[in-house]
Formats: C-alpha cells, sequence, structure tokens
C-alpha cells in the first residue's frame, strides 16, 4: 500500500525546462524496461526503430486553447483559467485570487468582454458566465494567453503558441498540452508510418487537475478533477484489432482508452468523461507499452507511471535520469515505457 511521501524525489530546479528544445525530436529518450527493469539512454527519433511494425501507437489529438485570461476586478487584478463549457453555455473555471472572486462579481478583460462569477463549486473551481460583447471564443481569441503550467517561471511567448501544442493537435479542449506528444515532428510520425506501424488517434480534453497536487497522505482521499474524452469507431476498431501491441502516446492516452474499456476488455466508442485514478497497483487491460514525460514529485500523474512500470524501476529511473541531467517536466526530455 503506498502513501503520497512514496512519490518524492529530489529534483534540481535547474532541470526543469523553461523552454522547449530548438528541434521537437531531438529530447533524450529514457527507454525503461518493465520486467527487467533495464534502462537505455536513446534520443527521440529512436522511435523509428523501437516500435515494431504492426504495433500501433495511439495519439491525443486535443488542442491547447489559450485559456489564461487576465483581467481585472472592482478593486484589482484577477486571472481566470477556463476549463470547459458547460451545457448551459455557462462555463467552468478556475480563478484567482480565490478568495476575492464570489458569486455576482465580475472580471473585465476588455471594454468588449468579462465575466460574472455564477457559482463556488469547491475544489477550486467556479461556474462562469461571460457578460460582454465577446462570447467565450472570441474573447480567448483576442485576449487569451497560453495556460503554460506553474513551473515554467516566464511569461509565454508568441512561439509558445505553437511549441506548447503537439504537430498533431485538432479538437480545442485542453487547458495543458499532452506533452509525451510535444517530441513528435511531422517527419517523425510519417517515417513511423512509413515503417508499418500503425497509427490513430483519440482525444482527451486535459484540465486543470493534472496540476492538482495531491495534499492528503492516504490515497484514497484523492479525488481527481473529470476530463472529458471521445474515442472514434475507427480508433476503438484500431486498438480492439492490436490487443497487445498499443503504445499510448502520454498518460492521457492511457486514461482514456483504459476508462473505455468493457468487460470483455474491448474498448468502447463514445464521448464520456473519466475521473479514473491510475496508482498501483493497477492491472492494465489496454495499453502495453506508454510513452511519456517526465513528472511532478507526488503527482498523480507520476503514481500513474509507477503503476504502469512498477514503482520500484520506475522510481529508479527518476533517479538516474536526475544525475545524467535530463530536463523535466513539459518542455523537458521523454521516457518510453516498454
Amino acid at each position: 500500500m503506498h502513501h503520497l511521501s512514496d512519490f518524492d524525489y529530489n529534483l534540481p530546479p535547474e532541470q526543469i525546462a523553461q523552454h522547449p528544445l530548438p528541434d521537437r525530436a531531438a529530447s533524450r529518450l529514457l527507454v525503461l524496461n518493465r520486467a527487467t527493469g533495464n534502462t537505455r539512454h536513446l534520443h527521440f527519433g529512436d522511435l523509428r526503430t523501437l516500435i515494431p511494425a504492426g504495433d500501433l501507437l495511439v495519439l491525443n489529438t486535443s488542442r491547447v486553447i489559450p485559456a489564461r485570461l487576465h483581467g481585472k476586478r472592482d478593486t484589482g487584478n484577477a486571472e481566470i483559467l477556463l476549463v470547459r463549457e458547460l451545457a448551459d453555455g455557462a462555463w467552468l473555471a478556475m480563478g484567482h485570487p480565490g478568495g476575492k472572486l464570489k458569486p455576482g462579481r465580475r472580471v473585465t478583460f476588455g471594454e468588449d468582454s468579462a465575466v460574472e462569477i455564477v457559482e463556488v463549486l469547491g475544489g477550486g473551481l467556479r461556474k462562469v458566465r461571460f457578460v460582454g460583447a465577446l462570447d467565450a471564443r472570441a474573447t480567448l481569441a483576442k485576449y487569451g494567453a497560453v495556460p503554460l503550467p506553474p513551473y515554467i517561471r516566464r511569461p509565454p511567448t508568441d512561439a509558445d503558441r505553437e511549441r506548447y501544442q503537439t504537430v498533431y493537435a485538432t479538437h480545442d479542449g485542453s487547458v495543458a498540452a499532452p506533452t509525451a506528444g510535444l517530441h513528435f515532428t511531422t517527419e517523425l510520425l510519417a517515417q513511423i508510418r512509413e515503417r508499418g506501424v500503425a497509427v490513430t488517434a483519440i482525444d482527451l480534453h486535459v484540465g486543470p487537475g493534472t496540476f492538482k497536487p495531491v495534499e492528503t497522505e492516504d490515497l484514497d482521499q484523492h479525488t481527481m478533477h473529470a476530463e472529458a474524452y471521445e474515442i472514434s469507431a475507427d480508433a476503438a476498431g484500431w486498438v480492439n484489432k492490436k490487443r497487445g501491441t498499443v503504445w499510448a502516446v502520454g498518460t492521457t492516452v492511457l486514461r482514456a482508452l483504459e476508462s473505455a474499456v468493457d468487460a470483455n476488455g474491448l474498448v468502447r466508442t463514445g464521448v464520456s468523461e473519466t475521473n479514473l485514478f491510475i496508482r498501483p497497483p493497477y492491472d492494465f487491460k489496454v495499453v502495453t507499452r506508454l510513452i511519456t514525460n517526465f513528472h511532478l514529485p507526488r503527482s498523480t500523474l507520476l503514481m500513474l507511471v509507477c503503476a504502469f512500470g512498477r514503482y520500484e524501476p520506475v522510481m529508479a529511473a527518476y533517479r538516474e535520469a536526475v544525475r545524467e541531467g535530463y530536463r523535466f517536466y513539459s518542455y523537458g526530455d521523454a521516457m518510453a515505457i516498454i
């Protein structure tokens, strides 16, 4: 039985990547064999030969929206992070300073755009409604900033609009990039396809829960924010046909596929939500290989990776990555667990 403190490791702050590398595919790739615990140090481009012909690579085509809005309230500044649209046209959002954003208060982004706080929902979430001339999408287009994670300690630049996005991103909805996919270039994907690897895609819209710290030593007490996902009939067909050879690009793909599996081990199609909290021990039913980035200590993402690659080998691999000077987190290096 694991506790929160089991998922700690020491990381020098200078190893938290603040900028992406000039070339997406130039990142390093730590390969962990989940059966033996052995590691190899490669580069991301080596996936061309690492993924066997006939295997299936599953991508997350969710697109990051410029979800961070800086505005003014009556007595100071405020920040709103949009999470997702609700059925009634209002939006789920997070706000700062939380104590000041009570129902009925407004945050203004410009003469043509403002939100009103409708309800405080708990867990840092609020319901807000756009009340200016511009709706949510027009506001984001005009005033929105790339929602870089808090550990990137610089303001976003124009370059981040492209680089904090996968080259295959298509469907708007994420407030954080599915970061394992940031390393792929269109050329690398083409080369992987040419070698006979099948490629398909699903959508899981990453919510702010991905950054929500786990604060309870007893992991059973942690609640996951729900995230929306969609699996097409085509994608489910590929995954079900290729059982035993499924490579998930990122924890988002893994969670969506493991959430959509039925009693017969087949992935269902359709739109749904998941608040699946994967941690050791966990019986994986769909995914056999995982490509992922290096995650924060004590995070649900690290717990998922430890469930997949086994606790001891993963934590040992993290310590090795620190020693070897790997770059960590969203703009950092990658890991393949095979």
